[in-house]
């Protein structure tokens, strides 16, 4: 008598699938790290540290024996430098992100009118085209028919 054993095996190595889930782990903080939001994030925690490190020299230089009222300054600086500079350093992330954007897409419109005036050279019903796009430009008589 002949008997059949089914072994399910996993189709997946676990250590490929829990490497695989790492990866996708890292690329979604990068994401999040490189949007507008975690910019800001990052340039604001950027400017209260140093915000902290100036407040740390000034009250080094008289902490003797006041350190309860050293810490709650330095709090104090923790805190107004969190309330003051963050709406500043969303807005300069924004307008950063908005010119980039703004440079990318010029970017791509100069290259795909080099890749036009590239196939125009080839094709004398392009050349044309343009030949007469241009004119109708030079003249006013910019209408559009559609």
């Amino acid at each position: 008598m002949t008997s059949f054993v089914h072994v399910d095996q996993p189709t997946e190595h676990p250590g490929v699938a829990r490497a695989g889930r790492a990866v996708e782990a890292i690329q979604y903080a990068a994401r999040n790290i490189l949007s507008a939001r975690g910019a800001a994030a990052m340039l604001l925690t950027a400017i209260v540290s140093a915000m902290l490190v100036v407040a740390n020299q000034v009250i080094e230089t008289w902490t003797e024996g006041h350190l309860l009222m050293a810490w709650i300054i330095l709090w104090t600086v923790a805190f107004a430098g969190l309330a003051l500079a963050a709406r500043p350093a969303r807005t300069a992330v924004h307008a950063i992100r908005d010119q980039l954007r703004r440079g990318a897409a010029a970017r791509h419109a100069a290259r795909q009118d080099d890749m036009l005036w590239q196939l125009a050279l080839t094709d004398a019903r392009i050349m044309a085209d343009i030949s007469r796009a241009m004119s109708a430009d030079a003249t006013g008589d910019g209408r559009r028919h559609g």
